[in-house]
């Protein structure tokens, strides 16, 4: 089933994430961790290609599996090493697995480059032209934005720009970075409104259940942490229980705040840890439940 498909029969969405394997001998931990989330019946689940212009070359087989397990997949596709033909032969071999749905992304820039290695080419250094290409094979196609704006962008009004060519290209909806203060992604939405930007928006949540993942979170995202965010996790540095149950419960409130007032798609970066949406979702069902009816 695609992501537009489900959009036009559900009010509210929720959504997982998760990754390949750094090692091929992790493989099987994915796949059950895969299993674990399929079981909770999300909506869809995505695929992502790995962190940091990685090599990780195996979500096409993730997706095949969670498809396996009756779960929609979205998988990721980069223009970051790839070219048109390249891209066409992925294609090929997500149509042969069954995906429907794919995230058009430039990707990061690679960390290990080769000697004589390119990480983009002319004809697909944008993400719009990924879109292009996808759309013509006929995908539903998925987009990322960035509430606080992409880090790489000289202001928020270049970062819609850039995002306006994705939607113009032809994505079906998009999905936010991870981000902590709920009034930045309703602003956010406000100026997408305005410049004519009206596909739905998944509100990308990361639950912060320890306290180290706060400096990675800035460092990969730039995002702003809220005082009350900071506040617990200095108090319960040293508590891994408490640790746990704040996060959760700030997540949680986070996303009751967003089904509150309308937002469609909850997409929940569950960090390969089927039992942080497990206990999510034991907080929401009703929640979401509910968006689905009034």
């Amino acid at each position: 089933m695609t992501i537009k498909e489900i959009l036009d029969n559900k009010k509210t969405i929720v959504s997982f994430e998760i990754f390949p394997p750094k090692q091929q001998v992790n493989f099987d931990n994915v796949v059950n961790a895969a299993k674990e989330l399929s079981a909770l019946k999300p909506d869809f689940m995505s695929v992502t290609c790995g962190a940091g212009g990685g090599k990780r070359t195996n979500n096409v087989e993730i997706a095949q599996k969670l498809i396996s397990f009756g779960t929609p997949a979205l998988a990721h596709l980069t223009c970051v090493r790839n070219t048109p033909e390249s891209v066409r032969e992925t294609v090929r071999d997500m149509k042969g697995c069954g995906i429907e749905n794919v995230l058009a992304l430039r990707g990061d820039m690679p960390r290990d480059l080769e000697e004589g290695e390119t990480a983009l080419v002319p004809e697909l250094c944008h993400a719009n032209q990924l879109v292009t290409i996808l759309k013509e094979e006929g995908f539903c196609v998925g987009g990322a934005c960035y509430p606080e704006g992409h880090p790489e962008s000289a202001n928020r009004d270049e970062d819609v720009d850039n995002l306006k060519y994705k939607v113009d290209a032809g994505v079906d909806f998009l999905t936010t970075q991870m981000f902590f203060d709920n009034n930045m992604l309703y602003s956010y939405l406000y100026r997408l409104q305005s410049r004519g930007i009206r596909v739905p928006v998944f509100a990308g949540i990361m639950p912060i259940t320890n306290s180290n993942q706060v400096a990675r979170m800035v460092k990969l995202s730039s995002a702003y942490i809220p005082s009350k965010l900071l506040s617990f996790c200095d108090k319960f540095e040293h508590y891994p229980e408490a640790m746990w149950q704040a996060g959760i419960d700030y997540a949680t409130d986070q996303i009751i705040d967003l089904v509150s007032n309308g937002v469609r798609g909850i997409h929940i970066y569950t960090m390969n840890k089927p039992e942080v949406a497990i206990a999510i979702m034991k907080n929401i069902d009703k929640i979401i439940e509910a968006g689905n009816s009034i």
